[in-house]
């Protein structure tokens, strides 16, 4: 059988060729030989797609629902994810948070990758839809759908290659900050605002190419698991009326509450910077976005708001843009002068926004790992 297998240590999908031998899997990619015991195997069936994985490892096999049952036909100790599966896990998560707080505020977040990869894909895909529909009426998307399609274009792109195991389905959205961001189930808003600020085509690119790693690696679950703990997560699931429910809306609302730890942006980077050059494609200017988001912070004290906007999820650190800076490639432009062009023109003018027609959210702002910007607390402010 033929699949994509993913090494767990970069975004290079490989070739593969499949089978099940004396009770192990057997891939064979790259010049190299993995054994994988069935007894160990994990596998998520989401549409038409199968991604296997092994208890405590980051490699996976992608292939196709129909090659991965005639595949595993009669092999009974491959485990399998399944809905009740999936209830249990809530449910179990449900009792404990009753029991303890502990295990809710604090437990969670340290077991959260754990529980991302854990997290059926069925669910995250039900997720996505509930955040989304929130989101859209706090953020709508912009009217030009020409420029939507050349967003959405250069996103099938950059995936194309990558082990997401949900489709992209990006737009550019109307919000008064300067900020992108994923949310469950492969979703990825890109406001207005960022792509105005961008000076060229490569640097939304490299923005673009950031938020999709965050939803292969499955950052955005871990994330969930963090910031709303077992009981919002399962009214946002079951669509409950307990009032988490309510109040995890809200959160999806404030986009800065999406936010990721350190580790995570290092690894979305590089993983971004990975998906830009399997498609020959200039990773610099992720490190222009970077460095001038970074420099505007200090030059131009009168947008520290807007610019603050971008750096509370995504941690401003001379080590990051010195990472950039240092495995940067060039290659061709994302898009062309035509193709920029019409995506820089997809929010159209701002005149509706600034005669009132489009109320502007209230945004808290917060920077991960208490970690404030320079002169400035949390707050809660009006942009």
């Amino acid at each position: 059988m033929q699949g994509r297998y993913f090494d767990g240590l970069d975004s290079t999908a490989h070739a593969a060729e499949v089978r099940f031998e004396g009770g192990n899997l057997i891939i064979e990619a790259g010049g190299q030989t993995h054994v994988w015991s069935a007894t160990g195997l994990f596998v998520d069936v989401h549409a038409d797609q199968a991604r296997v994985s092994r208890r405590g490892g980051d490699a996976r096999l992608v292939m196709t629902a129909a090659d991965w049952n005639r595949l595993a036909a009669g092999q009974r100790p491959v485990r399998r994810h399944s809905a009740a599966g999936g209830q249990g896990l809530i449910i179990g998560l449900v009792v404990a948070a009753a029991v303890t707080a502990f295990v809710v505020f604090v437990g969670i977040p340290m077991a959260s990758g754990p529980l991302a990869r854990a997290t059926p894909l069925t669910y995250e895909a039900q997720m996505g839809e509930s955040y989304n529909a929130q989101l859209s009426t706090i953020f709508p998307a912009c009217q030009g759908q020409a420029g939507q399609a050349v967003l959405q274009g250069l996103a099938d792109r950059l995936s194309d290659q990558s082990g997401s195991p949900f489709p992209i389905r990006a737009r550019v959205v109307r919000a008064p900050m300067v900020n992108a961001f994923a949310l469950p189930g492969g979703y990825i808003m890109v406001t207005g605002d960022l792509i105005e600020a961008a000076e060229s085509p490569d640097e939304v690119a490299g923005v673009l190419a950031h938020e999709i790693a965050h939803v292969e690696r499955r950052h955005v679950m871990q994330s969930v698991w963090r910031s709303l703990g077992a009981g919002m997560l399962l009214d946002l699931v079951v669509g409950g009326g307990t009032g988490a429910g309510q109040q995890a809306v809200l959160l999806a609302g404030q986009a800065s509450e999406l936010s990721f730890g350190r580790q995570a942006e290092t690894e979305a980077d590089d993983v971004g910077r990975g998906l830009l050059h399997q498609q020959g494609l200039s990773s610099r200017g992720m490190g222009d976005f970077f460095e001038r988001m970074a420099e505007d912070e200090i030059d131009a004290p009168e947008r520290v708001d807007e610019v603050s906007e971008w750096w509370m999820t995504h941690p401003n650190t001379e080590r990051r843009i010195a990472a950039a800076r240092a495995a940067e490639r060039g290659g061709e432009a994302a898009l062309t002068e035509q193709e920029w062009e019409t995506l820089r023109a997809t929010c159209g003018s701002n005149e509706d926004e600034a005669a009132g027609e489009i109320e502007r959210p209230v945004v808290i702002v917060r920077r991960p790992g208490n970690d404030p910007m320079p002169g400035q607390a949390d707050k809660v402010g009006q942009h």
